[in-house]
C-alpha cells in the first residue's frame, strides 16, 4: 500500500459517522447488511448514509451489491487488512535512533 491510499482511507475514517458505519459493516461480517438495516442501527437519515458510504466506496474500504431491491454494503476485508498492516508492520523500526 502506498501512502496516498492509506492516507485518503485514514482519512475517510477520520469522520465520526463514517467511522460508525464502517464499524457496523466490520461487524457484521462477510454477509455484509442491508443499507436500510445500517439506517435503523446507526439511526441516520437516508441522505446522510448515503454521503458517507459514498466516501467509503470511493477509498474502497466497502463494496455494494445488489439482490434484487435490497442493496447491501460490505466491508472490504482485504482492504481493512492492508490498511492495519501498513500502520503497525514498521512498528518501532526507528527505536534507539535520532527520527526527525
Amino acid at each position: 500500500m502506498n501512502i496516498e491510499t492509506a492516507s485518503r482511507q485514514v482519512d475517510a475514517l477520520g469522520n465520526p459517522t463514517r467511522l460508525r458505519i464502517y464499524r457496523a459493516l466490520v461487524r457484521a461480517g462477510e454477509t455484509g447488511a442491508p443499507v436500510g438495516q445500517v439506517q435503523e442501527a446507526l439511526g441516520l437519515p437516508a441522505s446522510t448514509l448515503s454521503h458517507h458510504l459514498k466516501k467509503l466506496l470511493e477509498v474502497g474500504l466497502i463494496r455494494q451489491e445488489r439482490s434484487g431491491t435490497t442493496l447491501h454494503c460490505h466491508a472490504e476485508y482485504p482492504v481493512m487488512r492492508a490498511l492495519v498492516g501498513f500502520l503497525v508492520d514498521e512498528c518501532c523500526v526507528d527505536e534507539g535512533t535520532n527520527v526527525g
